[in-house]
């Protein structure tokens, strides 16, 4: 039903301490109702005069929350509105393990507990626990229990666990983006991230929150002055190279690309630069290398750490005397259990944290390259030239002082735009990381418990990367990719990745990104007149496949590849056979398949199949196609009429429309090619 438009990338929600366990729980049998008796107790605690009690409880809700089936239980019993006055309780440390469980509860419960959060005026206490946590960046002056607990409980700690319950609720509640507009919440956030140099993790923490309020936000970005984007150009152009670095600057680009109204108009080449200029370096780096190396490192860190341990102990072993009246302790190595070395770790390692942080960062670039192409498409005289020169990175020198909040032209993909991406060399480096993950690094962190979530990372980034050439391929001129052959080598790529894998078909994120990707190479190939490579029996294979999937947009796909190649095998000889085996397909999917959508672009299909050509007329003859589309014309009209307005948005709605018009003019035209055959 014409081109797919390709979707706009928002955050996948975030769990602190891995996926939350709600299919754990649910194959456990656990039920809501079992479960009130421990989150009971707990809410109980969290009244209890003293603050360690309060501290447990708060902890143990921390834990309890990531198990789906109690938030139920927990909403009936009011937990946000008994956890919120304990933001401002006076003990920190009840503070910081308060946030610690809404940001739990934020993280794991989804859009419908985050929007019970702010009706439940979650956003009040923590309003306030942000600001009192910006006055006391302010102050030197501690108690001398805070002195105590500094390391655990600073007011930076309690800060990142709030702006982390603020940045989960804002992404899932428009009225808490409200209320941070109304509450001049901007001020107190860029504060907490212009400490990026001495705290990345809370920078970091607000990046990931501004990234998310600053998108289709008008009214905050009239409260960006000269200084907050000064905030934002230090962030961004800061020398640490770390990789944890890495992601806050690719966060910061995430934000300034939000802010492109704002952006004076002689400044806008030079941003779109800059930002490129970020993300391109985040694609160069090698994640595959990365995990490797960085896990050996951490390995061999551990192995230092616990022969410093032997030596401290056999020393110490020395040292004794048979004045300590104690019995001769056998010189012997010490036996490592498994989880030996394990009991050392601090809560998280340093190596583990920067290899997520770059894998975060290559997540988010190609993100927002694909937020990038979606945006409107002002005409191109509103650019000014772009410059394609390295020395960007001081890109931002004074520009932001001409701002003076004024609202000019979006930046756009432009032709100028395109060139900077091609500068960037951008498409070719999607192109490598549509590859399939490094499989010794694979192999590495499969066989370790706490790096083995980072292979569900590396498949996203390449699924990220399937979605970004997509883009890529719908909206660049074909100069710009590199020419036909270049279609055609990533033609044959693509082809590769998908046949490569035998159960393709059990993979839905895989299988739903790369066939987007060849719906939309096809399309452009064929437009150009550029012969397609993938094989009848290919492309069988994978409609095969694909048409049985649970996920509608992958069914979609397979039918429009299949009516991309189909229309250009009817213009040449000697595929009649291929075209009866395409016709039979796409009728079997229009007349069969539940989805209206899906049904709609398998007639589609057939429509740019069976519109020309001899060999196409002949086809449509000898499969009578004429008699299926006028048996099934009718059904198709009372589908529309009894399933469209309950199931459909309006704008499939008026598709469907579309289609179900065209469907009456294919078979007027089907009967003029019938009779002519048949004379």
């Amino acid at each position: 039903m014409g081109k797919s438009r390709t979707k706009r990338f928002k955050r996948p929600q975030f769990s602190p301490t891995g996926d939350c366990q709600a299919e754990a729980a649910a194959a456990n049998g656990t039920e809501g109702e079992e479960d009130d008796g421990p989150a009971a107790e707990l809410l109980e605690k969290l009244q209890h005069p003293s603050a360690e009690v309060r501290e447990c409880a708060c902890a143990g809700l921390a834990r309890l929350v990531q198990q789906r089936p109690v938030l139920p239980g927990l909403a009936r019993r009011d937990a946000v509105r008994r956890l919120g006055p304990l933001l401002l309780d006076p003990s920190l440390a009840v503070r910081e393990t308060a946030a610690g469980a809404l940001r739990n509860l934020s993280a794991c419960g989804g859009f419908e507990v985050c929007d019970d959060m702010v009706t439940k005026d979650i956003m009040t206490p923590l309003v306030a626990l942000l600001k009192e946590c910006s006055a006391g960046l302010d102050s030197n002056e501690m108690s001398p229990q805070e002195k105590k607990d500094q390391n655990r409980n600073s007011v930076e700690n309690i800060a990142n666990e709030a702006m982390n319950v603020l940045w989960n609720i804002c992404e899932c509640s428009n009225r808490a983006v409200t209320i941070f507009n109304k509450e001049g919440c901007l001020e107190i956030v860029l504060k907490y991230l212009s400490r990026f140099p001495t705290n990345v993790d809370l920078a970091i923490s607000v990046a990931y929150c501004l990234q998310t309020v600053t998108e289709d936000n008008p009214e905050l970005l009239k409260s960006f002055s000269a200084p907050a984007l000064h905030v934002l150009e230090s962030a961004m152009l800061s020398p640490v190279s770390s990789m944890e670095y890495i992601l806050l600057k690719t966060l910061v680009a995430g934000t300034i690309w939000n802010l492109k109204d704002i952006i004076p108009s002689r400044s806008q080449a030079e941003i779109i630069n800059a930002i490129l200029k970020i993300l391109s370096d985040v694609l160069d780096l090698d994640a595959g290398e990365t995990v490797i190396r960085m896990h050996e490192a951490e390995k061999q860190r551990l192995e230092a750490a616990a022969e410093t341990e032997d030596v401290q102990e056999s020393a110490s072993r020395d040292d004794l005397t048979e004045d300590d009246e104690m019995e001769e302790i056998p010189h012997k190595r010490k036996v490592r259990r498994k989880t030996f070395i394990s009991d050392l770790l601090p809560p998280t390692d340093q190596e583990l944290r920067e290899t997520v942080a770059l894998l975060t960062a290559q997540q988010t670039a190609l993100e927002i390259i694909v937020n990038m192409c979606c945006s409107e498409d002002p005409s191109d005289d509103e650019w000014e030239e772009l410059s394609s020169s390295d020395e960007s990175d001081a890109f931002m020198e004074n520009s932001f002082s001409e701002c003076g909040g004024q609202l000019l032209s979006p930046l756009c993909l432009s032709h100028e735009v395109h060139t900077a991406f091609t500068n960037y060399l951008i498409p070719k480096k999607i192109f490598e990381k549509t590859a399939f993950p490094n499989s010794t690094a694979v192999d590495v962190c499969s066989r370790s418990p706490t790096w083995k979530s980072l292979v569900r990372k590396m498949n996203t980034i390449q699924c990220r990367a399937l979605v970004c050439l997509q883009s890529l391929v719908s909206l660049l001129d074909v100069d710009h990719l590199g020419g036909p052959a270049a279609l055609q080598t990533l033609a044959q790529h693509l082809s590769q990745l998908l046949f490569s894998q035998p159960d393709f078909a059990e993979h839905v994120d895989f299988l739903e990104a790369i066939s987007s990707a060849l719906r939309a190479l096809l399309q452009t190939m064929a437009s150009k007149n550029i012969s397609q490579c993938m094989t009848p029996d290919q492309l069988m294979t994978l409609c095969t496949a694909g048409i049985h999937s649970s996920n509608t947009g992958v069914r979609v796909n397979v039918v429009s590849i299949l009516g991309i190649t189909g229309s250009v095998l009817a213009k040449e000889d000697g595929t009649l056979e291929t075209l009866k085996t395409i016709g039979c397909f796409l009728l079997e999917v229009a007349t069969k398949d539940p989805s209206l959508v899906v049904a709609g672009e398998a007639l589609d299909a057939l429509f740019d199949v069976f519109a020309d050509g001899k060999e196409a007329e002949r086809a449509s003859v000898q499969i009578k196609l004429l008699s299926a589309l006028k048996e099934f014309q009718p059904v198709f009209k009372m589908k529309i009429r009894k399933e469209g307005r309950g199931k459909y948005s309006p704008d499939q709605l008026c598709v469907l429309d579309n289609v179900k018009m065209n469907l009456r003019r294919f078979v007027a035209y089907q009967e003029t090619v019938e009779k002519r055959l048949t004379a």
